[in-house]
């Protein structure tokens, strides 16, 4: 099918895109075998659609595609919840900064 044909192609195009992040140092180990392991298992997916069907069976769940969007969503939400508590953490020490920075100029002013 040509969605599969696309899908492998871009799958390919991000793992390649992943590998060159992670040579320039952009992503760390950690981050490079993530996403190495989620397009890997897309490809598989692509590749073998049986094996969306057999976990299905596992699970109880009709098809395999509802599997891979049912996995989709959590991971999704997986995703989403991290960010969010990453820019928690950045706009925390944006604050500690600001402060830092007011109070050294509200000494200085003072002198």
């Amino acid at each position: 099918m040509f969605i599969q044909f696309l899908i492998i192609v871009f799958a390919l195009s991000v793992i390649i895109k992943i590998i060159l992040n992670f040579k320039r140092g952009e992503i760390s180990l950690k981050g490079l075998l993530f996403w190495l392991i989620l397009w890997i298992i897309i490809l598989i997916a692509v590749l073998l659609p049986q094996t969306t069907a057999f976990f299905a069976k596992i699970l109880g769940v009709g098809r395999g595609v509802d599997v891979a969007i049912y996995f989709s969503i959590v991971l999704l939400f997986y995703l989403v919840f991290r960010i969010f508590i990453k820019l928690q953490k950045i706009e925390t020490n944006i604050t500690e900064i600001i402060r830092e920075i007011a109070l050294k100029n509200s000494s200085k002013r003072k002198k």
